[in-house]
């Protein structure tokens, strides 16, 4: 990967980034990459643009002279050597901690035993979502009255559901017919035309 920035370019990006507070950490350390990066290749650049001002009368200082210019270009190639290992390295980084969330969200959609259903309903019923002062409270209560409870919450839950769906099994003919009595009335109303009288 060649690095080619020009100072301007990157200071106005630089100037961007830094008014921007909502700007993630790995674009952050992206960016301090690119700048050190630059940074290092221009000191190098301006040693070299020195030699050009150096005056050489023997031969032995020409070659000094090509051996620091040779240098100097072989320290530009490590720089961005090791830009382009560092950010091979954060790619990888970030592969990895992507893999892990989907990972994490594979297991949060894989399927949940009978169990674990109903202690789930359960804490929907009840209003629990994290851990805290009711988790707290309902420790102290004795376990005979959290099953209890807990039972009677769940059967709640159910015949709810059940009446739910009767109501909805009762009102669906209903409604099939009121959808049948609409679209008859559509069909009268529509009269066709022909475009070409």
């Amino acid at each position: 990967m060649n690095i080619s920035l020009n100072s301007l370019s990157t200071s106005v990006f630089s100037c961007f980034t830094q008014n921007n507070a909502y700007q993630l950490k790995s674009t952050e350390e992206k960016m301090e990459r690119i700048q050190k990066t630059q940074s290092q290749i221009d000191f190098f650049e301006g040693k070299k643009a020195e030699l050009k001002d150096m005056h050489c009368n023997t031969l032995d200082e020409i070659a000094e002279k090509l051996a620091l210019y040779n240098n100097y270009n072989d320290q530009i190639d490590a720089v961005k050597k090791q830009f382009n290992y560092e950010q091979m390295m954060h790619c990888m980084d970030e592969a990895e901690e992507l893999g892990e969330k989907i990972a994490e969200a594979a297991e949060d959609l894989e399927p949940k035993t009978a169990d674990e259903r109903r202690e789930e309903i359960a804490k929907e019923a009840l209003g629990v979502e994290d851990e805290g002062i009711l988790d707290e409270m309902l420790d102290e209560l004795p376990e005979e009255t959290l099953e209890d409870s807990l039972e009677e919450t769940l059967e709640e839950v159910l015949k709810d559901s059940q009446s739910m769906k009767e109501a909805l099994e009762e009102e669906l003919p209903e409604l099939m017919e009121q959808e049948k009595l609409t679209q008859m009335y559509l069909d009268r109303q529509y009269v066709p035309f022909d475009t070409k009288a």
